[in-house]
């Protein structure tokens, strides 16, 4: 025997014991198959740690980014109608052009209802620009159906600011009811010349005065009287046409040197921007100092003053491109509206109605800024920030029309 007294385990002891440590394993493994998924919720995820969603919100912008070129490009181009015609601008509407810009003295008695229909036709429901240019006196369009106001001139020497403002929301409450949705006024060039517009100067009678505080307060309260009414004014013509000659429709013409003008034009605009202008029409005049060219087709003045110096966030536009001016410049309405564009211009203004080719020109247009993107000398992201200023100058919210 052993000097070591072995101990007998009994056997059932034995049993017993290995029955235990078995149940102990499985106990302990069950545990951990209940605790791992629990684990892994309770355990940020990459997404969770690292700030990034995956919900995309819906945005004017982000649409925007889906559509061709060729949306982009028609949203930039207004089209001019005949407002007798009107009934004829449905290829206009099915066309996604931007807006439709009204001539002519008087218009059908169902304007409203044609107008209507045209906006119901407009291509992915994005809507038309509907505009015409109700300054007062003689420029005054559809007298048929809308009470004219006076000349800018009377307004300004005859009116308070608080009667102009009135003046201009009870108009624009009229335009409005039609359908009219864009007013291209007010005129904010200063001009004391006692005579109508001609040939030879383009204001006269269309300036509130040649006072540069009466223009200013006047030219503000007829703004705020459209913005009272919903309709979108369009201060013009920038930096001010007040004292060139002759009138840019007819040929070349330069404002007063850059330095003159800061000190004597661009306090209406200055004082109109700071109040809320929501738009901003470009003159076809030259800037001594500036730039040669017109100045509705020149990078220094689009982007270098309005743009950088001046601040301005809202809509750009041309005036008429197909402006002697303009001509002049060995542009044609195709070269100009796409020179326009990569300069920093979000809607663009040309032709009369008589023409009987304005769709086409506005076709050819579209085309020549879908080339300038496809060729690089217009960037895709130009043209997007300017038709994403014409959808919000029309009020559109893309997330809740189809497209």
């Amino acid at each position: 025997m052993s000097s070591k007294t072995r101990t007998s385990v009994p056997r059932d002891a034995r049993v017993t014991a290995s029955v235990l440590r078995r149940l102990a394993i499985l106990l302990i493994v069950s545990a951990l198959l209940v605790a791992l998924p629990l684990a892994r919720s309770a355990t940020p995820s990459a997404e969770a740690t690292s700030g990034v969603t995956t919900t995309t919100v819906c945005s004017n912008a982000s649409v925007l980014a889906t559509w061709s070129l060729t949306s982009l490009a028609n949203q930039t181009i207004v089209v001019p109608v005949n407002a007798t015609s009107i009934a004829t601008a449905t290829p206009i509407a099915l066309g996604g052009y931007g807006g439709i810009i009204l001539f002519g003295a008087t218009g059908p008695t169902n304007i409203a209802t044609v107008i209507s229909t045209l906006q119901s036709q407009s291509y992915g429901h994005r809507g038309l620009l509907i505009m015409t240019d109700n300054e007062g006196g003689g420029v005054w369009r559809l007298a048929n159906l809308l009470s004219p106001l006076p000349w800018a001139r009377t307004m300004g020497s005859t009116m308070s600011t608080a009667s102009i403002t009135a003046a201009a929301t009870q108009a624009g409450l009229a335009m409005r009811r039609l359908g009219i949705t864009m007013d291209l006024a007010p005129v904010l060039d200063i001009d004391g010349t006692n005579a109508p517009p001609s040939a030879s100067n383009p204001d006269g009678y269309r300036s509130f005065g040649g006072n540069t505080k009466i223009v200013t307060s006047a030219g503000v309260a007829f703004m705020k009287g459209l913005l009272a009414a919903h309709v979108v004014p369009v201060i013009k013509h920038f930096p001010g046409l007040g004292g060139t000659s002759p009138n840019t429709d007819e040929g070349p013409a330069a404002t007063a040197s850059w330095t003159t003008v800061q000190k004597t034009s661009l306090s209406p605009f200055v004082a109109a921007m700071a109040a809320g202008a929501p738009a901003m029409m470009i003159g076809n005049a030259s800037i001594p100092g500036v730039t040669s060219l017109p100045a509705g087709v020149s990078p220094a003045v689009l982007q270098g003053i309005v743009r950088q110096q001046l601040g301005f966030k809202g809509l750009i536009m041309t005036d008429s491109l197909s402006a002697g001016a303009v001509s002049a410049a060995h542009l044609s309405v195709t070269a100009a509206a796409t020179a326009a564009v990569e300069a920093g211009a979000d809607s663009v203004l040309f032709g009369f109605p008589h023409t009987g080719t304005a769709v086409q020109e506005a076709s050819a247009i579209s085309a020549s800024l879908v080339a300038a993107v496809t060729s690089g000398h217009l960037s895709r992201a130009t043209l997007t920030a300017a038709a994403a200023q014409v959808v919000a100058a029309k009020g559109v919210n893309l997330c809740t029309v189809p497209h």
